[in-house]
């Protein structure tokens, strides 16, 4: 089975994995900007601990304590943005103000988009989670 994009296929399984009441994910395949997206998830307490285990077939995450996650998803298509736009985004995607985090990608790299609006930087759409 062929995935097209790695990073939503893992938002959808920790979401299903919420639904249920499961605590742990094995998640493969895995990419760069899953990882990116998750040291930005752990550093927002909205995952505990992940490990990247390294198999020598593709290697695979081990995802742990990500129950005070009540939506996350991707942005497709992954729309720019510009700073004027930015609290357009935030109401398209967020359910209250200052309520979760949006991920960016901009030319200083993944950020989320409250420091993009601090650093004034444009970019485009990535996921969302609260």
């Amino acid at each position: 089975m062929a995935l097209n994009d790695t990073l939503a296929n893992v938002m959808s399984k920790m979401q299903n994995a919420v639904g249920v009441g499961k605590n742990e994910l094995t998640i493969k395949p895995i990419s760069k900007l899953m990882i990116q997206v998750l040291d930005i998830l752990k550093t927002h307490n909205y995952v505990d601990s992940y490990e990247v285990v390294q198999d020598g077939r593709g290697d695979h995450i081990i995802l742990k304590g990500f129950n005070q996650i009540n939506k996350c998803g991707v942005i497709k298509p992954r729309f720019n943005f510009k700073v004027s736009e930015i609290v357009k985004a935030e109401q398209e995607y967020l359910p209250a103000k200052d309520f979760g985090i949006i991920i960016v990608s901009t030319s200083k790299g993944l950020m989320t988009l409250d420091k993009a609006k601090e650093q004034h930087l444009g970019g485009k759409l990535v996921s969302f989670c609260y």
